[in-house]
């Protein structure tokens, strides 16, 4: 037995869908006012019934697909009852694993990228709570606090996963992976404040299971259980027994702190939900979506590497970055040269969006599109411009969004072919650089200095091959 055992249950909302899961409501409620995205179906008013969003089936079966699980034929959806202050009908309605019945994705293998695999136990579709806002000091200081029932009933995706982890870097990486998985899918915009969560068990040397939640983000997860490890081997090394529990992450403390001992599965007496009846999800069903799923991130490496003859290191930045790769290929349709466009975007082009990187519009807001991409690495493969004048021009339209050849053609930024010019530029050169000539004659590497020194002279428009055969014409005069 491993002496570290972490499972995780991952909680993903179905952000493509436009309203919750049961009633019309709005699925994106982040820019509206607290409490005012919520009907009688959202508090499970008498008298009102819930209708599934077949959307919300559909895309949680993708994810079932796409994780490696199977999907059953016939779906069920129960009531768990438990009484928090952000649930306004005091019961969740999901699924459940019972009487023959199956969630929507069960028994799945994942794989990491270094082939370890990773079982999932079961994927589940159900709604989300409402939101607890903490004022602040925190929720285990404050005595008091906000709720916002905008997100109650929001189509929310449940993954949980076997104890498979023993250590928070395996942890790391497979939620960057599962998270590029549905960015790919299409079904959950990742980069959403809240759309992502993730709980974490975590138990060592075989003790009691510890839950962890309220964790932000997938780095504050690392931190959670790289402490909850700390604090379970100290206690255990002091002979004090570790509770089955579930704690809290603070994430300006950097602890964890006891919310309350942990939940039985019997303590949600979970029983059939009676106003949706069982889903036939029939025998095609699952053979038509696998037909039009969008191409996941393993598919689109190996193309990438196949179709366009990119390295695997290329094709990994790429699509480790959904919104990047499908800036690439965008650019490829307008202009095809894979590798060059690839090495451009991946050195000068997110060298300058590195800040704006964490913004889910972080490419859509940009003025740079892929029409300038395609024309600024065509006038480079031209011999129009310098790769150096290019990132400068770059940089311009960032600014201004006008095309490259209108930045160029204001800035004279194309590269200088005439050879009269040029050689006004040796001549120059050689006048107030006549040691490093003579070093020249004798030194073969010093005439890249001169070559050099005739870029700097011309601010970098000397096309270098014309250059460098002037420049070793010069010498032979000399000679």
């Amino acid at each position: 037995m491993s002496l570290v055992m972490i499972g995780l249950e991952i909680h993903a909302q179905i952000t493509a869908i436009n309203s919750k899961l049961f009633c019309t409501c709005r699925g994106n409620y982040r820019d509206l006012k607290p409490n005012t995205n919520i009907c009688e179906i959202c508090c499970g008013l008498p008298g009102t019934l819930p209708i599934i969003n077949r959307k919300a089936i559909e895309y949680s079966t993708m994810i079932s697909i796409a994780l490696g699980c199977k999907v059953p034929n016939k779906i069920m959806f129960y009531r768990k009852n438990y009484f928090y202050p952000d649930l306004p009908k005091n019961f969740q309605i999901t699924q459940y694993n019972v009487y023959g019945f199956s969630s929507i994705g069960a028994e799945g293998i994942f794989e990491l990228d270094d082939s370890k695999k990773i079982r999932i136990t079961r994927i589940q579709l159900e709604e989300d709570p409402g939101r607890i806002v903490y004022l602040e000091g925190g929720m285990n200081v404050r005595n008091s606090a906000l709720i916002d029932y905008n997100r109650a009933g929001v189509a929310l995706i449940e993954i949980v996963t076997e104890p498979d982890f023993t250590n928070p870097k395996e942890v790391r990486l497979f939620l960057n992976k599962l998270s590029l998985t549905l960015e790919h899918l299409g079904v959950c915009d990742t980069l959403l404040e809240g759309s992502v969560r993730c709980d974490v068990n975590v138990s060592i040397k075989g003790g009691n299971k510890v839950e962890i939640k309220n964790i932000n983000s997938f780095k504050e997860v690392e931190k959670a259980i790289n402490y909850e490890i700390t604090r379970q081997n100290s206690m255990f090394n002091r002979n004090i027994k570790i509770d089955s529990e579930t704690r809290h992450w603070d994430d300006r403390k950097k602890i964890t702190f006891k919310a309350r001992s942990k939940e039985e599965e019997h303590d949600y007496r979970y029983f059939p939900e009676p106003d949706i009846p069982v889903i036939i999800l029939g025998d095609n069903f699952v053979s038509n979506l696998q037909d039009h799923m969008p191409e996941l991130p393993n598919q689109r490496f190996d193309r990438f590497v196949s179709k366009y003859k990119l390295s695997e290191h290329t094709s990994n930045i790429l699509i480790n970055d959904k919104k990047l790769a499908d800036f690439f290929e965008a650019t490829l349709k307008l202009y095809f040269s894979p590798m060059e466009i690839a090495n451009f975007l991946i050195t000068d082009f997110k060298s300058l969006i590195e800040d704006d990187i964490d913004s889910s519009d972080y490419l859509r807001n940009l003025k740079v599109k892929p029409a300038h991409i395609a024309e600024l690495v065509k006038m480079i493969e031209g011999n129009k411009i310098s790769r150096i004048t290019a990132k400068d021009i770059l940089v311009k339209i960032f600014d201004s969004g006008k095309l490259p050849s209108e930045v160029a053609n204001n800035t004279n930024s194309f590269k200088i072919a005439d050879e009269k010019t040029l050689m006004d530029a040796v001549e120059s050169v050689f006048n107030t650089e006549k040691s490093a000539v003579e070093d020249a004659r004798t030194n073969h590497e010093a005439i890249n200095f001169l070559l050099g020194k005739v870029m700097k002279f011309t601010n970098g428009r000397a096309d270098p091959k014309i250059a460098i055969r002037l420049i070793n014409n010069r010498l032979n005069e000399s000679n």
